[in-house]
């Protein structure tokens, strides 16, 4: 395939993978939100035919009036609504983009040579480990007597959970490149989300329907094992969408602490989510949980800023080199990708618009080339093979006044 039709299949494909996520993150959001405003039925006849909470809202010049059953109806109606494609669609239009852009090319993005996975499908490999992997051992925890313990999630869950999914970050981080550790805990996150509707919410709700069809009442451990699965998948949500866009950061995905960063980073779109959901609940302390935790998430986001904090110029130290000097090795390691005509194939334009073809372009994009260097992000994979003097040199120039 031509690299002009390769950019559009990526463009497609990575906005059907924006819209279906919206769409999913957007339902799960609503119905997290719906649960926690649910009141009980003021109308007796409502109670009686087992309706547990109702919600009086207005929205777009119309009333609704959404009413939760406590496990189903006497009787199901004709038409029933489900909500799985936004899953599955989201899924599936991810994991294209985790091929096009990671496993075809893995020494581009997903690989380092400084780091311990293996070269080429080897290390594509490991990282479907992960993937795959971490539904596993996800899943079998919440199916372990910790998750049953009558408190759903339950604080001894939610540790147990964190700690995996934190070993989880460092391991990619010591073995991908920046970006390809935190896009592939992104995916895993996201496999366990999706793999949470397709295994237990969706085949939990068609028993339920199945029940109630056949006059019998549905099992109260499906309506549970749902509602965990969806909690689960509402905290996952933030730091899967903070994975989808830090490919765009390099000064953090490729930081001398980014496993530190994406574990902060993670748990801190945990903990301000856990603010909002917080915030939808009646809470009999006021409002004091939800700045709580709203806190705690924007320090977890400022620690992890200030630990990442670059050095300063005084870590590139030795003799300056000249404008001449810069350009060369920007010719040599560089503007085979970030020229107006790219000679690295498969390129047909600068990566980003990005350009250092020309002293001008390189002296106005210094600080980006100082903190895409000092994080070792470019070149990407090193493909270009930059040295280690190359790199400090073009680093003194990049940060000199």
């Amino acid at each position: 395939m031509s690299a002009y039709w390769l950019d559009w299949l990526s463009l497609l494909t990575r906005w059907a993978h924006l819209v279906a996520g919206t769409a999913w993150i957007g339902a799960s959001f609503y119905f997290v939100w719906l649960d926690n405003h649910l009141q009980p039925p003021g109308d007796p006849a409502l109670a009686d035919k087992g309706v547990a909470g109702e919600l009086w809202a207005v929205h777009g010049g119309g009333f609704y009036n959404p009413q939760k059953y406590r496990l189903g109806p006497p009787q199901l109606p004709a038409r029933l609504h489900w909500f799985y494609w936004e899953a599955y669609s989201t899924w599936l239009t991810g994991v294209a983009m985790l091929v096009l852009v990671y496993f075809l090319n893995p020494a581009a993005n997903l690989l380092d040579p400084a780091r311990a996975a293996p070269p080429g499908a080897a290390g594509v490999a490991v990282a479907l480990g992960f993937i795959v992997g971490g539904w596993l051992v996800y899943d079998g925890l919440c199916r372990s007597p910790l998750a049953q313990a009558g408190r759903v999630p339950g604080w001894m869950f939610n540790a147990v959970l964190a700690l995996l999914l934190a070993q989880a970050a460092w391991a990619l981080c010591a073995l991908f490149s920046g970006r390809g550790a935190f896009i592939v805990f992104g995916a895993m996150l996201g496999t366990m989300m999706v793999a949470n509707v397709a295994m237990v919410i969706i085949p939990g709700q068609r028993r339920m329907v199945a029940a109630i069809t056949a006059g019998q009442p549905p099992d109260p451990l499906d309506a549970r094992r749902g509602k965990q699965r969806s909690v689960h998948n509402t905290y996952f949500t933030l730091p899967v969408l903070m994975t989808m866009i830090s490919h765009h950061h390099a000064g953090i995905t490729h930081a001398g602490l980014n496993a530190l960063a994406l574990v902060l980073l993670a748990a801190g779109g945990a903990a301000i989510r856990h603010g909002f959901v917080l915030r939808h609940r009646a809470q009999p302390h006021g409002r004091r949980p939800v700045l709580l935790a709203l806190a705690a998430g924007l320090a977890m986001l400022a620690t992890a800023a200030v630990l990442l904090q670059p050095p300063g110029k005084a870590a590139a130290t030795g003799p300056a080199i000249d404008d001449a000097q810069a350009l060369a090795i920007l010719a040599a390691r560089c503007t085979g990708c970030h020229a107006g005509q790219p000679s690295f194939p498969g390129l047909t334009a600068a990566p980003n618009g990005v350009r250092l073809d020309s002293l001008a372009a390189a002296q106005a994009r210094r600080a980006a080339i100082a903190a895409q260097l000092g994080g070792g992000a470019m070149p990407p994979g090193n493909v270009t093979g930059l040295s280690a003097d190359e790199r400090a040199a073009l680093l003194r120039w990049a940060q000199s006044p």
